[in-house]
């Protein structure tokens, strides 16, 4: 596997403390900061693409890696949910922390089969 691009996103959960949505909206982040067209570059169909997603959260149990799965409209993807992010206690004592998800998101093709 080759990877040919890495992009970087962040997400919250400013008031829920829902690791899962502060995940979520840090790979939107990530993605949206490209059309990410480089199947076409290289001459692979958009279903080759594997995508390694790694997002860091304080509470990395409390990510539903599963339920990520949907945001990508193609490609493998693979969720790896690792300690890192933030979180933010709130001022009015909810018990409820905004919670800070950093997203690295990784595509990479097997460079081989476009000498097949």
């Amino acid at each position: 596997m080759t990877r040919v691009l890495t992009e970087f996103g962040m997400g919250t959960s400013l008031r829920r403390g829902d690791y899962t949505e502060a995940a979520r909206r840090g790979i939107s982040d990530a993605l949206w900061h490209n059309s990410i067209n480089m199947a076409e570059l290289f001459g692979f169909d958009k279903s080759a693409m594997r995508i390694l997603v790694e997002i860091g959260v304080q509470k990395p149990e409390a990510v539903d890696a599963e339920a990520l799965l949907e945001i990508f409209p193609y490609g493998q993807p693979e969720i790896r949910v690792v300690a890192g992010g933030l979180d933010i206690p709130r001022p009015d004592g909810d018990g409820n922390a905004t919670v800070i998800a950093n997203v690295a998101l990784s595509v990479s093709f097997d460079m081989e089969q476009a000498n097949d």
